[in-house]
């Protein structure tokens, strides 16, 4: 599921979701309703999500290829 995926990277990393709001440029709440499956992100944040944490858009959708291309 695409929520258990950002949390676990978020964790990962390191970083709270008001940290990971910041760097997506959306509120805490966001992060924490796509964290829950209650809303789920753009495209581009999708791509922004990727980028920052260093995996594929396979991954977070899907659970696929963990690695970027």
């Amino acid at each position: 599921m695409l929520g258990t995926r950002i949390a676990t990277l978020r964790h990962a990393a390191g970083l709270s979701q008001r940290e990971l709001a910041a760097a997506l440029c959306v509120s805490t709440s966001t992060i924490g309703m796509y964290e829950q499956g209650r809303r789920e992100p753009s495209i581009d944040r999708v791509i922004a999500l990727s980028r920052l944490f260093g995996v594929s858009t396979d991954y977070l959708l899907t659970g696929g290829a963990w690695l970027e291309s």
